[in-house]
């Protein structure tokens, strides 16, 4: 019979086996959390019992969360010596259209309105998320420092580096509001309590600003404004190589999405059109 018990002791080693494999930390959890949940609910690794698995995670998960775990099971198979019993990953369905991105119009109704309050720190949160196409992980390592020489580098799986830029008109009011405030070094944003603010507290806060100003909370959260800075850089600039790199894609295939419109778009362009 092809199957093995997974003991829990054997997690120190697993671990050690992904470390030498340049994957993040978050990435090297979540997949001795799936060996873990494995073992706990299906109990031994074989055929049939990683079949039940995989239908566990199809009638509970979206795709893409199925191949995440698949993925994570798929490791520790390699790492045992069983690369045999590897599952097959299963095939992503990609939209034809993008979906809760925030329009431009909301995003400049947002940023005016933050202003407008006296919310500085939220402004220049929301707008360096959509001027720097930062991801939310990497918005709170910036520091005062990386606005002073106008960019952020990088290091990606793999030491590959890839270059946040601060755009100039972003880089000039960021000083001035920085330095009227007395920072001058450290962290850009900081929480009510002097310390590095979290992505958790990020997404939090701005889905308060969101039912605040009576906008769509499904599209105000820190990955929509990623979006946002795509959408509106190939409608400036009609170069989706330039922008895979801006963004951190490591197959432009990723960044074609960026040329479909939005769900929205795509109604408003409809109701023009068919006129018969």
């Amino acid at each position: 019979m092809n199957c093995f018990v997974f003991y829990l002791a054997e997690r120190p080693s697993f671990y050690q086996y992904l470390e030498g494999q340049n994957l993040a930390v978050n990435t090297m959890d979540s997949y001795c959390w799936t060996a873990d949940f494995f073992k706990s609910h299906f109990g031994r690794f074989g055929r049939k019992s990683l079949a039940d698995y995989k239908s566990f995670l199809l009638e509970n998960y979206k795709p893409k969360t199925v191949n995440l775990r698949i993925q994570g099971i798929n490791k520790y198979l390699d790492f045992a010596g069983k690369s045999k019993l590897r599952i097959k990953n299963v095939k992503v369905q990609q939209k034809s259209f993008l979906e809760n991105v925030i329009s431009d119009a909301d995003y400049k109704f947002l940023k005016t309105s933050l202003l407008q309050d006296g919310q500085t720190k939220w402004y220049f949160v929301v707008w360096f998320l959509s001027a720097t196409g930062a991801r939310v992980g990497e918005l709170v390592k910036l520091k005062v420092e990386h606005v002073e020489c106008g960019y952020f580098d990088i290091y990606g799986k793999g030491g590959k580096l890839r270059r946040l830029y601060i755009p100039a008109t972003l880089q000039k009011d960021a000083l001035h509001w920085l330095k009227s405030g007395g920072c001058f070094s450290g962290y850009l944003f900081l929480n009510r309590f002097g310390k590095q603010i979290t992505p958790r507290g990020i997404a939090s806060q701005l889905k308060a600003f969101a039912k605040k100003y009576g906008l769509d909370e499904t599209v105000v959260y820190p990955h929509s404004f990623r979006h946002r800075f795509a959408k509106n850089f190939l409608e400036k600039r009609n170069d989706i190589a330039l922008l895979a790199d801006l963004m951190g894609h490591e197959h432009i295939e990723t960044t074609r999405i960026y040329l479909r419109k939005t769900a929205s778009e795509q109604r408003e362009v409809v109701n023009k059109v068919v006129t018969w």
